[in-house]
């Protein structure tokens, strides 16, 4: 069983040993290792469990979702089939979620079988590891100590934890709300002009405006034309609120865009569809709270944010788990170009350590 570990920051990182790293850990078991889950996370995880010489034993599923299926050469049965063949064997839950319902019955599989979430990049193809973690020690070490509350910091510590060993307990000890968010950390005014980068099919654009009795203006950018479409439906007779059908990055003009939906969507391949910047949008108007997720292009829209980040100082929210060096590189990109920024994090409830986020809050507004 791998171990759970304890953390100081600041003074000693964690008590590590080499079965502190998921990977090595499985590398070394002796239980039939098992996928809980089909599709590109375990397509992900098989492939890297491939490359360090780690072979799976087999693939079940939710019962509503075998049917017989085929998976990478395995035919997927349902979990009480896998005890029958397998026994006592490792689960490595292979796919994202946030239904409580599947949550409990991940948590209940847990309670049976050891059990993990191995966290792999959505994007990039850089990898969460001990030797990872050991070369940047010291920058999450910068980044613990510039956070501006203990749940923060929390938030950082088994973040960390989750991301070495895949033990979920990780990530149930640190979830919070977009409420607590809201009302803790932005402390979001009735006179905003909010930029939602990635604004998807709206929601984000709906969960500020319940947040807040009124406000200056919205400004909703979305690049995959089909999801543009919900957001207009879904914003439609709201006022103030301006969408733009395009992709945010570093440069103005035109950009390829593989249109998937979501997380599978991505930039360097597909249609080609309009580029703008944060700076180009914005154009000296006063946005006072930007959010920025844009499945691992956050980064490059940061770029094209400098001057409004600089002259305008704005709120920020910033998706940190696209990529696995996510978490120091924006944290240090974005105070790079204005170092006056209260620093908080957040995770909330995800399965893997998904939808877990940077802000950044002016200091003034505290």
């Amino acid at each position: 069983m791998l171990p759970i570990m304890s953390a100081v920051f600041g003074v000693i990182i964690l008590n590590i040993d080499v079965n502190s790293d998921i990977w090595q850990y499985l590398a070394g078991a002796d239980k039939p290792i098992v996928l809980y889950g089909m599709g590109n996370g375990a397509d992900k995880i098989i492939d890297r469990l491939g490359s360090l010489g780690i072979g799976v034993a087999g693939v079940f599923a939710s019962d509503e979702f075998v049917r017989h299926q085929q998976f990478r050469g395995f035919t997927v049965c349902s979990y009480a089939d896998a005890k029958r063949t397998f026994g006592d064997m490792i689960v490595l839950v292979a796919f994202g979620t946030f239904r409580s319902d599947v949550i409990e019955n991940i948590r209940r599989i847990g309670a049976e079988q050891e059990l993990y979430a191995p966290d792999v990049p959505a994007y990039g193809s850089e990898y969460f590891t001990l030797s990872y973690y050991r070369e940047n020690e010291l920058r999450f070490e910068r980044l613990y100590d510039r956070l501006a509350d203990e749940q923060s910091k929390n938030v950082l510590r088994h973040t960390v934890l989750y991301k070495l060993t895949g033990k979920i307990e990780h990530l149930f000890a640190c979830e919070s709300t977009y409420d607590e968010a809201n009302r803790n950390v932005l402390l979001l005014g009735n006179d905003e002009l909010y930029l939602d980068i990635g604004a998807y099919n709206g929601d984000t654009v709906l969960q500020f405006a319940d947040a807040v009795d009124s406000y200056r203006g919205v400004i909703a950018v979305e690049p995959d034309r089909k999801t543009y479409r919900k957001l207009a439906l879904n914003t439609d007779g709201m006022r103030d609120v301006q969408i733009i059908n395009a992709a945010v990055g570093d440069r103005v003009g035109e950009i390829r865009f593989s249109s998937r939906g979501g997380r599978n969507s991505s930039v360097g391949e597909g249609e080609t569809v309009a580029s703008v910047t944060v700076d180009s949008i914005c154009d000296g108007r006063d946005v006072t709270y930007i959010k920025i997720d844009v499945e691992g292009e956050e980064a490059a829209v940061i770029s094209g944010a400098t001057k409004t980040i600089a002259d305008k100082h704005p709120k920020m929210l910033v998706s940190a788990y696209h990529r696995s060096g996510d978490i120091v590189d924006l944290f240090e990109q974005i105070t790079n170009i204005h170092a006056d920024y209260d620093v908080y994090m957040r995770h909330y409830r995800y399965i893997p350590c998904w939808d877990t986020n940077l802000y950044f809050v002016p200091r003034c507004v505290k």
